[in-house]
Parts: C-alpha cells; sequence; structure tokens
C-alpha cells in the first residue's frame, strides 16, 4: 500500500534544469543567484528587502538578534507553532511568554497579547498557523501603542494573503520570515529568508548572515574603501548563507507558487465539501481578512473522538495516511518545562493539541488520493463510534 504523506514537495524538469545550470556554472555559492531569488521575493511579496538564509530557524534567529533582543527581554508568540519559533528567542538570551490562542484560526488571539504586556514585553512573534494570517492589522496597533517590534512567523505562509496584501510586504510588522523546506509551500531543499522595508534592518540581517562582516563603504573605515579586500566584523554572526543551488531552485520555484497555492486551494475545497457538518470532526475555517495558504490541513476532534485519538491516528498510519500532529504547545516540552513552564498556561491550545490530526495536501495529490483520503477518513471514523 502506497503511503501520502501529509506534504511533499513538488519539482519538475525546470526546478532540475536551474539546478544543473549552476552546478555547471562558476558559483555554487554567493553568486548571481542568490541576489535573484531575493529580488524575486521582493517583487513577489512587495517588501523592499530580502535576505535568504540557510533555513527557516536561521531566519528567525537573525530577525530576533536583528530587532536587539537581550536578555531580560521579553517577546510573546504563540505556543502552537514548531519549536523555532520560540527558541529564537530564547538564543538572544530573551523570554517567550505564551499568549492563547484563538480556537477557530489558531493563531495568537491578540486579546491575549494585550494581557501577556509587561514592561519587559520587547517584542511580538505572530505565527500563520497553517498558512491563515493572523490579524495583522490589529497585532500593529497593540504594537504601535506599545513601541514593540513584530516578526512575522510566516513560515507556512508565502503565498498567502491578508487583506489583499500578500504575506511578507511588511506592512503591518517589521521582518517576516520564510521557510522553505520540502513540506512548504515551495522549496530550497533547506532553506528561509527574512524580509523587511526597513534599510536599517536590512544592512544588520545582512551582515549576521556572513559572520557579522561587511565590506559597505557606509560603514567601514573610510581610509580601507578603495580596497577591494577589506571587510570588517561589526556583530557576532553566523554563517547562514543559502547556496546558489538552493537559490536557483528556490527561483524556478517561485514561478510556480500561485499555481501551488491554486491547486492547495482546490484540495482544501474538495475536502471541505466532503466533510462539511460531519459528527466527527471540525474543519479549518478561513477568515474574511485570510487567503490561506493551506501549508496544512488539520482536522480537530470533537470531544467524544478525541479521546479516541492515539487509536484513530495510528489507524490511519496504518492506512496508508501519513497523518501527523501540528502541534505540541512549545511550553509543554521538557527543556521549556525546566525554564519553569507550566502545563495549562494556554487552555485553548491544549484543548487544540488534544483534537488535531493534519492529513495530506499538497499541490502534487491527485484527485484519486483525495478521494482516498476522505474514503479512509471516513472509514475509521465510523469504526471508532
Amino acid at each position: 500500500m502506497s503511503i501520502i504523506p501529509y506534504g511533499h514537495q513538488s519539482v519538475d524538469a525546470s526546478d532540475i534544469t536551474s539546478v544543473k545550470d549552476v552546478l555547471k556554472s562558476d558559483w555554487l555559492t554567493q553568486g548571481p543567484k542568490v541576489r535573484a531569488f531575493e529580488d524575486a521575493l521582493c517583487a513577489y511579496t512587495g517588501a523592499r528587502y530580502a535576505v535568504s538564509v540557510s533555513s527557516g530557524t536561521a531566519a528567525l534567529h537573525i530577525a530576533a538578534l536583528a530587532a536587539g533582543l537581550k536578555h531580560g527581554d521579553e517577546v510573546i508568540t504563540s505556543p502552537i507553532t514548531f519549536l523555532a519559533s520560540a527558541n529564537c528567542i530564547l538564543y538572544c538570551g530573551a523570554r517567550p511568554v505564551f499568549g492563547d490562542i484563538d480556537p477557530e484560526t489558531v493563531n495568537i488571539d491578540p486579546s491575549n497579547i494585550r494581557a501577556g504586556i509587561t514592561r519587559k514585553t520587547r517584542a511580538l512573534l505572530p505565527v500563520h498557523f497553517a498558512g491563515h494570517p493572523c490579524d495583522m492589522k490589529e497585532i500593529n496597533a497593540i504594537a504601535g501603542k506599545n513601541g514593540l517590534i513584530v516578526i512575522e512567523d510566516a513560515a507556512h505562509a508565502i503565498g498567502a494573503r491578508y487583506k489583499d496584501e500578500r504575506v511578507g510586504s511588511c506592512k503591518y510588522s517589521d521582518m517576516a520570515i520564510f521557510s522553505f523546506h520540502p513540506v512548504k509551500t515551495i522549496t530550497t531543499g533547506e532553506g528561509g529568508a527574512v524580509l523587511t522595508n526597513s534599510k536599517v534592518l536590512y544592512q544588520k540581517l545582512m551582515m549576521l548572515r556572513n559572520h557579522g562582516t561587511t565590506k559597505d563603504p557606509g560603514s567601514i573605515d573610510k581610509r580601507m574603501g578603495d580596497c577591494a579586500w577589506y571587510y570588517e566584523m561589526h556583530e557576532l554572526g553566523f554563517n547562514y548563507r543559502i547556496t546558489d543551488i538552493q537559490a536557483a531552485l528556490g527561483l524556478s520555484q517561485l514561478k510556480r507558487i500561485d499555481s501551488f497555492i491554486k491547486r492547495r486551494h482546490e484540495i482544501a475545497g474538495v475536502y471541505n465539501k466532503a466533510f462539511d457538518g460531519n459528527e466527527y470532526f471540525d474543519i479549518p475555517i478561513e477568515k474574511d481578512h485570510a487567503y490561506s495558504a493551506y501549508h496544512i490541513y488539520p482536522l480537530r476532534l470533537k470531544d467524544r473522538f478525541s479521546r479516541k485519538r492515539r487509536e484513530i491516528f495510528a489507524r490511519m498510519r496504518k492506512e496508508g495516511l501519513g497523518v501527523q500532529v501540528h502541534y505540541i504547545p512549545v511550553y509543554l516540552q521538557p527543556y521549556y518545562r525546566k525554564l519553569g513552564y507550566k502545563k495549562g498556561s494556554c487552555v485553548n491550545a491544549e484543548s487544540y493539541y488534544q483534537r488535531a490530526i493534519s492529513i495530506p495536501i499538497y499541490p502534487g495529490l491527485k484527485a484519486a488520493e483525495v478521494a482516498r483520503v476522505i474514503d479512509t477518513v471516513y472509514k475509521i471514523f465510523r469504526e471508532a463510534r
């Protein structure tokens, strides 16, 4: 029996050709494809600047560093996310503060952001869960009133729109990050990017990506500005560079992003129609302000079935559905528990976690496979009654 994964990359002949062309060129890294990919990301999102890096985690890390996060600072973020969203705050010595989610969208609830603000709060890090944009206008207003930096974790959400703005435009934030892992909307194998409209942040991000160094004539010793070999280290940075090989793949993939998103919406539409009004689980919603990227399609089991989730999950895997759970609330992880975070902190997040199962959704999913997913899901739930 073939396994249908919850997510999968869509790589075609044009992607392979783009990568082969780089392999035959003089530049495997730090070459022209990196800049071309960044320019394309700006053209697509509407942001002024893009800094591509080796992973979405690296993007979060340098965004947090560029924001100036340090020991003693607090950052409010969502507990329903991958670990990197909160870990990047810890990397800087700051403390994550988890705001509970909106039960409908699974995004952080702006009212819980307000409730979590203290004199130590320095930044907000909303996560566009499953590709559904947070209410960024409201979050931006909260940030503006309190003098806070906003970093959008848009790892799930390239191709999504909020109030007719593409996610990543940074209209309502200081920075936004993307991930290009193979299960994401477009892939570079591993990779990520930070987008911003601030030249100051852009210059800092560029240094942090490359060991904290710069050759910018306006930033280095003016007596050395005409020396092609000269550079200066201004920050304690990292080797978070992306390669031209990865950038070429990303550039090729970006040309098809709208078709990828369209297909994800088509699949979600079939699921929505097939599962509407069923007695077993609730399905994702799409708010009026949002056009989701549908990175994942999480079912939310109704109470009497949530008690059987482990059994239902195992049956789905046995039947060839590569289902997953997104996510365990971050603060329930042993590392975070040792830091003093406690169960019961975000009741909506914990309730969601107890009921969630993500089923397959990705552009390469064939109609027959979508039908198989639907039939298999119904079969297993009927048997679980």
